[in-house]
């Protein structure tokens, strides 16, 4: 069974509340671990954190078997991995070998008598996946209510009203530049790598495919030689483009009658369905981009948006346009963040399919059900966000919300936008792009995680990461500035 937190002490293992950190260093890991360390000694945060991931992690299981990494392990772990835009390999180098690392982690660095307590790589993979999104979201809205204590003002006063502002970015899905050839090619060789893997690995009996190899090579040149002659000039280059897609398909059809026996041959057999569900997939996949490419470069078709596959396989994945000349096309979905006045994340959310348009109103609903009436001083959002009744809906709980509206402006309109509150604070607003720039440097630019899950569980950890950052940094300062006395009189 797993625990909260190695519950026994142990006079190898430094307490996580006394390891020491470096105040001065530039690298991104100690302003973490700070974070974590100010996580671990909150006098009900952590409690409250553990609770929520154990109720995610062991419903349903009995409190017997095997002891599995502690749930705080996979906290911390997840956290690191994220803040330092680590792969899995760099964070299995951590685990096993950095010394502040493996204190937070509340292991021995160097056991006496024993060998070190090492973590294997898949290991890691499957404990960090066990937090799904919905406990992140919970996680990270109780770090950021409680980050604010951080940062108030001395003396018992209360918390100021937060000050917000609201943007959004895209977090691209790890996927090359889809086009209908080269989605094409991907479904082909998925279909013959897989039925490679069943043959050789499982020992599936699937006659015929002896020359397998010669038919990812022949499908794979006629791609480059369509693709070279579509996205290149020429003589006669209609011609030629229709010749050589015809001989592409020409080979995709043959591999796909061949794929579709193989798939019959494997209904008469005691196959793993999840084997015969991947391999119907890229077969399917084939069928449908060999009908897409002859409908727009064969027979010139415009092709509906609703029918289009940005990639195999993260199916998911979203084209989005912002109007920015580089990159002018972006894969993947919005991540909308709202951050107060300390720099903090209070709020985020990845809207899949949705514009920013229809962002406004919900990010606002989620903060006042969070913090209460009165809890908001100001709203700022770009031109993206603009709609009339929006503005007039929110400015009935918040004092001030910064809407600039898109277009000419009437006298009203004009003397709203020029109000002094409303200037400094549409001023303000660029602060956003700064976090924004933030979450992109550390791990928040590409997801490198597989499936729509695996996606919204990369920000979840990604903003934890931040906002654990931010604060860290700040608790490092302060104690920095405490210890000048005594560097002075040294």
């Amino acid at each position: 069974m797993r625990h909260r937190f190695p519950a026994q002490p142990d006079f190898q293992i430094v307490p996580i509340e006394k390891i020491r950190l470096p105040l001065k260093s530039r690298d991104e890991l100690p302003p973490i671990l700070a974070g974590l360390q100010w996580l671990w000694t909150h006098p009900t945060l952590r409690t409250e954190i553990l609770a929520l991931l154990e109720a995610a992690v062991l419903a349903g299981k009995q409190a017997t078997g095997r002891t599995g990494m502690d749930l705080w392990q996979i906290l911390v772990l997840g956290v690191v991995r994220l803040g330092l835009d680590a792969d899995w390999d760099r964070l299995e180098d951590l685990a096993n070998h950095h010394l502040l690392v493996r204190q937070m982690l509340g292991v021995p660095a160097t056991p006496w008598g024993a060998d070190a307590k090492v973590v294997a790589r898949q290991t890691l993979r499957d404990n960090v996946a066990l937090v799904d999104d919905a406990v992140l979201r919970e996680v990270n809205a109780r770090i950021a209510a409680a980050g604010r204590e951080v940062f108030a003002k001395r003396g018992g006063a209360p918390l100021a009203a937060l000050e917000v502002k609201v943007d959004t970015y895209v977090l691209e899905t790890d996927v090359h530049f889809p086009t209908d050839l080269n989605l094409l090619w991907d479904a082909g060789r998925k279909c013959v790598d897989l039925i490679e893997k069943y043959r050789g690995q499982f020992g599936y009996a699937l006659p015929g495919w002896r020359k397998a190899k010669e038919w990812r090579r022949q499908l794979k040149r006629c791609e480059r030689i369509a693709s070279q002659i579509v996205y290149r000039g020429g003589p006669n280059k209609e011609a030629r483009v229709k010749r050589a897609v015809r001989d592409y398909l020409a080979v995709g059809r043959e591999l796909s009658a061949k794929v579709y026996a193989s798939l019959l041959d494997l209904c008469d057999q005691p196959v793993d369905r999840a084997h015969w569900e991947a391999l119907e997939y890229f077969h399917r996949m084939l069928a449908k981009h060999l009908g897409l490419v002859q409908r727009r470069l064969l027979q010139e078709e415009t092709i509906p948006a609703h029918e289009k596959v940005f990639s195999l396989f993260e199916p998911h994945t979203e084209w989005i346009q912002k109007g920015k000349q580089r990159p002018n096309v972006e894969l993947g979905h919005r991540l909308l963040i709202a951050t107060d006045q300390h720099q903090l994340i209070q709020d985020y959310d990845t809207p899949v399919g949705e514009a920013d348009v229809d962002q406004s109103v919900p990010v606002a609903d989620r903060l006042l059900g969070r913090y209460g009436a009165g809890s908001l001083a100001s709203l700022s959002f770009d031109k993206g966000f603009t709609r009339t009744e929006d503005r007039e809906l929110l400015s009935l709980y918040v004092p001030t919300v910064v809407m600039p509206k898109r277009g000419k402006k009437n006298a009203a309109e004009l003397e709203r936008e020029s109000d002094q509150k409303f200037v400094a604070l549409r001023q303000q607003h660029s602060a956003v792009e700064s976090e924004i720039n933030s979450l992109e440097h550390h791990g928040l630019n590409r997801c490198l995680d597989m499936g729509l899950p695996g996606y919204l569980r990369y920000v979840g950890y990604g903003v934890m990461s931040y906002n654990l950052h931010v604060i860290g940094r700040e608790l490092l300062a302060r104690e920095w500035a405490r210890a000048k006395p005594a560097r002075l009189a040294a």
